[in-house]
């Protein structure tokens, strides 16, 4: 029996987002059914919405969902109805990279995470016409009160915790808190510098904070990010606005540099700042996605003292073991996520974009109601 669904519908690129009534399928024995409680607003999902990703229309967005599972199929396993999870990106399972552990690299990412069908093409999702509505997006849809996932995709998460707070874990979380646990490994006594204060930027810092690192500055344009920033650990703040950001940071470490830095504004000048201030044997971690063909800058001799720059996404490291890791952080209050938060009904999906575009909002987090 189809599950009726209210979903909000990117229908167009550049358009509005429409809140819709739909018929979602049965799960398919490799499937489950998840009733979403809260999906995360990310910038990815609004990189689709408008047509730069792709992803095709109509189609039901979000990729940080958070819910219950309702239903499994007859070929799920380690799954039962009632469990409580967040939901992560889709990946294959048996490429080489999904093999070593890390399905955020995995060789089919993009058809599985931006085509929003399954494998045979088909999806699971008609709208009261009967025509069909992608879904599937990143393996999720949660733009949604239901969606069809795969086991590979979920965490599970001790009962009882407010899933609102937890959805974001999914991906802009765990992409900044897991490059500074994994891609950069940031020991206690480090100095570390954070271009850029959103969610993912936020989250790099705190978990530098719970890593230890000693001096942590944090570089923004938004005042009340940088008094944000200060509150969950930034030892240094820069504006942006007013300040030369290399010459800041490097007068703050006596003309050293950094031990490391974390960009998560995808502006290409301030990717070459974060190598650029790095001190010897310094390495850059870029989160943020520039437009295609850009061009990183750093001067080839500075490398040369040790310098590394790499690329994460994700967390580098499979979700069901980062997302536990930062879920006990959380409990030891070493990684204060909610912080960053703001719910909104999925009914004011416009409100909560046009905020997080105005910067007052940080991590915008539709809910869902029954």
């Amino acid at each position: 029996m189809p599950t009726s669904v209210t979903a909000a519908v990117s229908r167009g690129a550049g358009q509005e987002f429409l809140i819709e009534e739909l018929l979602l399928e049965d799960p398919r024995p490799d499937e489950i059914l998840v009733r979403y409680s809260a999906a995360g607003l990310c910038h990815t999902d609004l990189e689709a919405a408008a047509g730069h990703l792709p992803t095709p229309h109509p189609v039901v967005l979000g990729h940080e969902g958070a819910g219950t599972v309702e239903a499994v199929g007859t070929a799920v396993t380690g799954f039962t109805p009632g469990d409580s999870v967040v939901l992560s990106l889709d990946s294959c399972g048996t490429c080489r990279n999904c093999l070593a552990g890390q399905p955020a690299y995995c060789d089919h990412h993009i058809p599985l995470n931006f085509h929003s069908r399954r494998a045979d093409g088909s999806v699971g999702l008609r709208d009261a016409s009967g025509r069909p509505v992608h879904d599937h997006f990143f393996g999720q849809s949660s733009f949604a009160s239901h969606g069809l996932a795969h086991s590979r995709g979920l965490v599970k998460v001790p009962a009882g915790l407010p899933l609102s707070m937890l959805a974001p874990l999914g991906c802009g979380l765990i992409t900044g808190a897991g490059a500074v646990l994994n891609s950069l490994r940031v020991q206690a006594g480090s100095t570390v510098a954070v271009f850029g204060l959103g969610a993912v930027g936020l989250a790099a810092l705190m978990a530098a904070a719970a890593s230890g690192a000693t001096r942590i500055i944090a570089v923004d344009r938004n005042s009340e990010r940088l008094s944000l920033a200060a509150e969950l650990g930034a030892t240094e703040v820069i504006d942006a606005t007013t300040a030369n950001t290399t010459e800041a940071v490097m007068d703050l470490t006596g003309g050293r540099g950094v031990d490391h830095s974390v960009e998560s504004t995808g502006a290409i000048p301030v990717m070459n700042t974060a190598v650029a201030v790095l001190a010897p044997l310094g390495s850059a971690a870029i989160l943020g996605v520039a437009v295609l063909d850009a061009a990183l800058q750093a001067n080839a001799f500075e490398l040369l003292k040790g310098r590394t720059v790499t690329g994460s996404v994700m967390g580098h490291q499979a979700p069901g073991l980062l997302i536990p890791r930062l879920l006990d952080l959380h409990q030891q209050g070493r990684f204060p996520l909610e912080h960053l938060v703001t719910t909104y009904p999925l009914t004011d999906i416009d409100r909560a974009i046009a905020d997080v575009g105005a910067g007052t909002t940080v991590k915008a987090v539709l809910t869902h109601h029954a």
